[in-house]
């Protein structure tokens, strides 16, 4: 990774992350010209090889969290941030941002959990989720985004984390 491209990286996800912080929104106007940025300055810098490792890293993100966006459990503005910092970061890195991001959110979703009280509820929202999945059919309203009394994490601040930990390797890396 290029530094130029290590700086756009940490401003957009330093950016998401306290919109999702503050607002639980990560807008469209953020995300959608930062897809594009991160095709053209990757194809600016490494040419034919940067725009095609771009463009597999939008696709990757894209791709991988298109299931959960459908089935309500993850935002349509963290989905579109995911992409765009595939853009940025091409599929590899995109990869080790993303299992870097599940195990933070995870860790905020289960401090969160345990400091509401809600320990029960969430085994019971798992129970029917598993229950879901083996009948084939989709989760009930009462296990989504669409519950107004579920706990949610802001999925934003996490990629945040995990994108400022990805960028701290390359930098230990270039030393």
């Amino acid at each position: 990774m290029k530094p130029e491209i290590i700086g756009l990286t940490l401003a957009l996800a330093a950016v998401a992350g306290w919109m999702d912080w503050r607002s639980r929104r990560i807008p469209n106007w953020l995300t959608v010209p930062a897809l594009a940025v991160g095709v053209a300055a990757n194809a600016w810098l490494g040419g034919w090889s940067g725009a095609r490792s771009s463009l597999l890293g939008a696709l990757l993100g894209l791709g991988l969290l298109l299931p959960f966006v459908l089935v309500r459990s993850l935002g349509a503005g963290d989905w579109k941030l995911v992409g765009a910092l595939g853009a940025l970061l091409g599929p590899n890195q995109l990869w080790n941002a993303l299992v870097i991001t599940l195990l933070v959110a995870g860790v905020m979703a289960l401090g969160l959990i345990i400091w509401k009280g809600r320990v029960r509820q969430t085994a019971r929202n798992m129970l029917h989720i598993v229950a879901s999945l083996v009948s084939l059919h989709l989760p009930g309203p009462e296990v989504s985004l669409d519950n107004r009394e579920a706990l949610k994490i802001p999925f934003g601040v996490a990629v945040t984390v995990a994108v400022a930990l990805v960028a701290a390797r390359q930098i230990w890396e270039w030393t």
